[in-house]
């Protein structure tokens, strides 16, 4: 802009310069030499500012380039932003679609359920009228039987009154089936009716995250860590037919992995991963692959259990207690190190109640790695905010103890082995034989098993 400005400057004065030059060869007679030195130094002059102007032209396309180029990368960049969520958007919006069929169906079945019932209750009214006058008039003929009875002892019983007896007593039984009828389907409608008020609920966090998803997306997230195993429990449910624990469900033919839920005798309905090792049926108890969990949680936590079932959890105490205490029960720990190599040991054990803050007694029966947590003793269950008296406090997770806080802590703070110094891997998964070798754990998992499988048909 100042070359441009300069050049305008210039140009006026050349001019004015050869006009005065041409106004004195007319006034004067100078030599023809002089002039035309004045003609080339005002060329000079002339060139002298075009290439300014040419260098100050050049710069300034260069920066205009530099920004467009500038431009055009934010914009591919806004383009691929655009492009990743809108295909977000549509898998948020296939699923909501699945999501919305599945309670269209389940609507559709509870409407059925809902006549049903309504037919069932009506021919149950008609019934129970029909057993009042039957039982009106079985009234009034056992008063006349009474009587016939005791004005004729020795007369047989009359024969309408003993097909009568034999009707009343068959409409009784099928009254009796209506109702187990009626009651079994009020079960099957309150479940329906659970399972669609879950999927309206799924429904509507889908709704509400589809947005905050989508202008959030870019953003990095914290982690979040699941206290209670909240999404699987479900509690003050009495259904007949819920298996035991997971041999049950095998023996019943389902020899597939996965969550299932069962109800241990004298105890609410609760979700497990039943894990089928070589055709025999485990229930997973514990359950450790990559530290996205933090199991450094209070008493509170562990007596009723936190995670994942998919992922990293603990099952909680109390169901533990409440499917060991049905029968014998082994132990079985899987530990897998950082080079991949698996090893487990398998235990025969005793868990007890709340009461003993769920004191354990161990005994070894087979593996192939050496034994590292003491046996033939009464190890005490404790937290960083709960204790046994005469027991320690451990600063990293939840485990049994027996006179202080060892190494042997599968529950402890999840390290990789970049990580830390001797004492920081102490406080990790680790599992330290009683020969002082120390294997450092990549995965555990910590599974029970019937003795006795025929005993859960």
């Amino acid at each position: 802009m100042f070359t441009i400005k300069l050049l305008l400057f210039i140009v006026p004065l050349v001019i004015s310069s050869r006009i005065d030059q041409d106004n004195s060869s007319f006034d004067s007679l100078s030599p023809e030499p002089k002039s035309r030195f004045a003609m080339l130094d005002d060329v000079k002059i002339l060139a002298n500012g075009l290439l300014q102007l040419g260098h100050g032209l050049k710069d300034f396309v260069h920066k205009t380039k530099g920004q467009i180029n500038d431009i055009f990368q934010k914009l591919n960049i806004f383009d691929q932003s655009f492009y990743d969520l809108s295909l977000q958007t549509s898998e948020i919006k296939e699923e909501e679609k699945e999501l919305r069929r599945t309670t269209y169906k389940l609507q559709v079945k509870n409407e059925e359920v809902k006549n049903m019932s309504l037919e069932l209750n009506s021919k149950l009214e008609s019934l129970l009228e029909e057993k009042i006058l039957l039982q009106q008039k079985v009234k009034y003929l056992e008063e006349q039987l009474t009587n016939l009875i005791q004005n004729q002892p020795e007369t047989p019983e009359h024969p309408e009154v003993t097909s009568l007896k034999t009707f009343v007593e068959k409409q009784d039984n099928s009254i009796k089936d209506l109702l187990q009828t009626v009651e079994d389907q009020y079960k099957q409608l309150n479940q329906q009716h659970s399972q669609i008020k879950e999927i309206e609920n799924q429904l509507r966090r889908t709704s509400i995250q589809e947005p905050t998803e989508i202008s959030l997306s870019s953003k990095p997230r914290a982690p979040r860590t699941t206290p209670f195993l909240q999404l699987n429990e479900i509690r003050n449910v009495k259904h007949d037919g819920i298996p035991a624990e997971c041999t049950t469900i095998y023996n019943r033919g389902e020899h597939t992995s996965g969550m299932y839920a069962i109800r241990p005798s004298n105890s609410q309905v609760f979700h497990v991963y039943c894990d089928v090792i070589s055709g025999s049926p485990w229930t997973l108890i514990q359950h450790r692959i990559d530290g996205s969990q933090n199991f450094n949680e209070t008493w509170e936590n562990y007596k009723y259990g936190f995670g994942r079932l998919d992922g990293e959890f603990w099952l909680g105490l109390e169901k533990i207690y409440s499917i060991v205490k049905q029968s014998n029960y082994v132990l079985r720990i899987e530990l897998e190190d950082w080079k991949d190599n698996k090893h487990y040991i398998e235990y025969s054990f005793y868990l007890g109640n709340h009461e003993t803050n769920y004191t354990l007694h161990l005994v070894a029966i087979t593996g192939n790695v050496p034994n590292a947590i003491p046996e033939n003793k009464d190890l005490v269950f404790s937290t960083w905010d709960h204790k046994a008296k005469g027991h320690f406090n451990c600063p990293e997770g939840g485990w049994w103890w027996h006179d202080e806080c060892g190494e042997n802590n599968l529950n402890g703070k999840y390290n990789k082995p970049r990580a830390k110094s001797k004492p920081e891997r102490r406080r990790g998964l680790s599992w330290k034989s009683q020969n002082g070798r120390l294997y450092s754990i990549k995965s555990t998992k910590m599974l029970i098993h019937p003795t006795d499988s025929e005993s859960f048909e």
